[in-house]
């Protein structure tokens, strides 16, 4: 009997510890090519705002984490650097800097998805019509399949 709990413990383990690797790596396998860095320069000539990704933010860890330049304009918010890769990242523009998931979540009813963050290494999110980076002050990523802070930025 103690075999087979032994036996069941210790798959069920590695079934766990396989499914939580395949979460954090399919998006890293199915992530299209990031953009190259002439593309984000390019991209971002027309930002009005700059900020700053950093790894040391309240809410960040091991696994939720960004740093770099990050750049907003009426047409797109850009990235010179990377976030620690995962599944189902969302970027919002945010009326206030927040650090943590809690603090987002006070927020987010004033907080407006610009959209999908698709590369771990740079990124160019299309500005969506209708939105004014002038409104808001903060970038932010966030997963929303696990209501995860990744990082966020102030640019203004």
């Amino acid at each position: 009997m103690k075999k087979l709990i032994l036996f069941i413990t210790t798959h069920a383990i590695a079934l766990a510890m396989g499914f939580a690797a395949g979460i954090y790596l399919l998006p890293i396998l199915t992530a299209p090519p990031a953009p190259t860095v002439a593309e984000v320069e390019q991209a971002s000539t027309q930002a009005a705002y700059r900020g700053e990704f950093r790894r040391d933010l309240e809410g960040s860890d091991l696994l939720h984490w960004g740093e770099g330049i990050v750049a907003v304009g009426a047409n797109a918010v850009t990235l010179m650097g990377q976030v620690a890769p995962g599944p189902d990242y969302k970027l919002y523009l945010a009326p206030s800097f927040v650090e943590t998931e809690a603090e987002f979540e006070a927020i987010r009813d004033g907080a407006v998805r610009v959209g999908d963050v698709d590369t771990f290494v740079n990124f160019i999110v299309p500005m969506p019509g209708g939105i004014d980076p002038a409104d808001y002050n903060t970038v932010v990523i966030w997963c929303e399949s696990f209501g995860e802070f990744i990082t966020a930025a102030t640019y203004r």
